[in-house]
C-alpha cells in the first residue's frame, strides 16, 4: 500500500509531538526536582541562620553578664579596699557595750575653730573628717539665729578617767548615770561633741527646752550626728546635748524611722561603715 506525503508528514509531526511531550514532561519533573532542592535548601539555610542568630544572642548575652560580673567585681574591690581604710571604731556601740583601749587615738584631729567654742577654751579637738561636717551643721544653726557652741568633743582615755574619777568624788555611784567610764565613752573617738547656748552655758539640763535642741532634732541627720542618749536609754540619763557623728545616711536613716543608734543591731549598724564619710 502506497503512503502519501501527507501521511508522513503527518506520523512525523506526531513522533514530534509524542517527543515534545515525553521532554516537556521530563523537564518539568526536572524542575520540580530542582525546586525541592533549592526550596530544602533554603530550609536548611533559615534554620542555620536562626540557630547562628540565637548563639549570636546567647554569646552576647554572656558577655553582657560577664562585663557585668566584672563592673560588679571592681565596685567589690572598690567597696572593700575603702572599708580597709575606715576606722571599724567609729561606728561601735560603746556606753558599757565595747571597750576602746587606752591607745586608742582618732588616725587625724582638727581644732574647732575658736568662735564656736564655748566660754573661749582652747584645745577643743574634733576628729578631721567630721569638722567639715560639724561646721556646716553650725553655721546652718547660726544662719536660723541658733548659735550653738561646743561645751566638749574630743577627750582621751586619760582624759576621761579623770573626769570620771573627779564626778565619783562629788556624786560616788550616781556619776555613773551620766558619766562614762574610761575606754566606754564615745568622746574618746573624736566623732561626738556636747552642745551647749551662752545663755544655757554650763546647766547643761535646761538644753532639752531650748530652741537649739529643737533645731538639732529637726537638722542634725542632715550632718550625720544624732542623738545617743534619748529620754528613757538604757545606759545614761537623757543627754540632749550629747551628738555623735555617724554619717548623713544612716543619721537620716534612724531620723526617718524614728530610731535611734543604739536600738539597731550590731551588724545592721556595719553596713554602714564604709559610706560614714560619703
Amino acid at each position: 500500500m502506497a503512503i502519501n506525503r501527507y501521511q508522513i508528514i503527518a506520523g512525523i509531526s506526531g513522533a514530534v509531538l509524542i517527543t515534545t511531550v515525553i521532554y516537556g514532561v521530563m523537564g518539568y519533573k526536572q524542575v520540580k526536582k530542582e525546586r525541592i532542592i533549592i526550596l530544602s535548601e533554603l530550609y536548611d539555610a533559615r534554620a542555620r541562620t536562626t540557630e547562628l542568630l540565637l548563639e549570636s544572642r546567647q554569646q552576647r548575652g554572656v558577655i553582657e553578664s560577664f562585663t557585668g560580673q566584672i563592673s560588679n567585681l571592681g565596685n567589690t574591690v572598690g567597696t572593700l579596699e575603702k572599708l580597709a581604710q575606715t576606722d571599724k571604731e567609729l561606728l561601735r556601740k560603746y556606753s558599757k557595750i565595747y571597750f576602746l583601749n587606752e591607745n586608742y587615738i582618732p588616725a587625724t584631729l582638727a581644732d574647732i575653730d575658736e568662735p564656736y567654742i564655748y566660754n573661749g577654751s582652747h584645745n577643743f579637738l574634733i576628729h578631721a573628717k567630721v569638722w567639715p561636717y560639724l561646721r556646716n551643721l553650725l553655721e546652718s544653726a547660726n544662719v536660723s539665729g541658733i548659735k550653738l557652741l561646743i561645751a566638749s568633743a574630743y577627750r582621751s582615755y586619760g582624759t576621761q578617767a579623770s573626769l570620771k574619777s573627779s564626778y565619783q568624788v562629788t556624786y560616788g555611784s550616781g556619776a555613773n548615770r551620766f558619766s562614762a567610764d574610761q575606754g566606754y565613752s564615745e568622746h574618746q573617738l573624736g566623732t561626738t561633741a556636747d552642745f551647749t547656748t551662752e545663755k544655757i552655758g554650763g546647766e547643761f539640763s535646761k538644753f532639752e527646752k531650748d530652741s537649739a535642741f529643737e533645731w538639732l532634732n529637726k537638722n542634725a541627720h542632715k550632718y550625720g550626728f544624732i542623738l545617743s542618749y534619748p529620754d528613757g536609754n538604757a545606759y545614761y540619763k537623757f543627754e540632749p546635748w550629747h551628738w555623735r557623728f555617724v554619717g548623713v545616711k544612716l543619721a537620716t536613716r534612724l531620723h526617718d524611722d524614728g530610731k535611734y543608734f543604739y536600738d539597731l543591731d550590731q551588724r545592721e549598724i556595719d553596713k554602714y561603715l564604709v559610706n560614714i564619710f560619703d
